[in-house]
């Protein structure tokens, strides 16, 4: 199957993750169960502002090392929904690693465009960094938010994209493109397959085995073309796994993406 074949409907098909898992919107509410529990439980830093913007937020949980090196999470919602502290307990596996973790809010589209919220991931990354006295940052997100660490990979140590779009060009001819309304420009710009500079950080690519084939194809292609362009970082197919329960292994300590989060943070 070539995307560029299929017609409007059946491309929106081939990206509609929430309608290929007929249980999503129950993990999701799971996701905001469990995180407002490890929330009130928390004493750290939550709401830290890196702008203006009502969600130009960051909540950071310490793991109780001193100078432990940081992950921090960006979430997903195909850029349009949910919100940072809707996955909080995101945190509980990298924590339990030795890592600080940091979950970033962003503005969500129409309100910003893709190249406003790009900038606000950057925008993040740079006061985490400023704040971090030299600690290992590493960049992670899921979905959309697999995007935007790829995007600002440059900003951290190393990045993790889980289930990540990296080509933004099949996404325009789909309806989740009715509120991106993204522009030729941006398409080039910040699709980061497009962008392979020497010298970027490692970035390491995984995706859940049961995910959509375009979900598995953009992480396939963007991982490629990586090693085409001589970067390091490893492909890792999470088995059984579908668009949402792959955050199970970053959820448990032991799960595969908290132990690749922990390796790439030097732990």
């Amino acid at each position: 199957m070539d995307w560029r074949d299929l017609d409007r409907a059946d491309l929106s098909r081939a990206y509609d993750n929430s309608g290929a898992v007929a249980d999503s919107a129950a993990i999701v509410a799971g996701w905001r169960t469990r995180s407002a529990a490890f929330r009130e439980a928390q004493v750290d830093a939550l709401d830290l502002a890196y702008g203006q913007g009502e969600r130009q937020r960051i909540d950071v949980f310490r793991c109780g090392r001193p100078s432990a090196p940081m992950l921090a999470f960006v979430h997903g919602g195909y850029w349009q929904r949910n919100d940072r502290r809707g996955f909080s307990c995101m945190a509980e596996g990298p924590l339990a690693r030795g890592l600080d973790v940091a979950l970033v809010g962003y503005t969500l589209a129409p309100e910003a465009r893709l190249t406003d919220i790009v900038a606000e991931a950057r925008a993040a990354l740079a006061l985490l960094r400023a704040e971090g006295g030299g600690r290992r940052l590493v960049v992670s997100g899921w979905s959309a938010g697999g995007h935007l660490a790829a995007a600002v990979a440059d900003a951290a140590d190393a990045a993790l994209a889980i289930s990540g779009i990296f080509d933004l060009a099949p996404i325009a001819g789909t309806t989740l493109n009715d509120a991106l309304a993204l522009s030729t420009e941006e398409i080039e710009t910040l699709s980061p397959v497009r962008h392979l500079r020497p010298g970027t950080p490692p970035v390491a690519v995984m995706y859940g085995g049961d995910e959509l084939f375009e979900l598995r194809r953009q992480s396939d292609a963007y991982h490629a073309a990586r090693g085409a362009a001589g970067l390091d970082g490893p492909l890792i197919p999470v088995p059984g796994a579908n668009h949402f329960t792959v955050l199970d292994a970053l959820i448990d300590p032991e799960g595969v993406i908290s132990r690749t989060a922990a390796r790439l943070a030097g732990l």
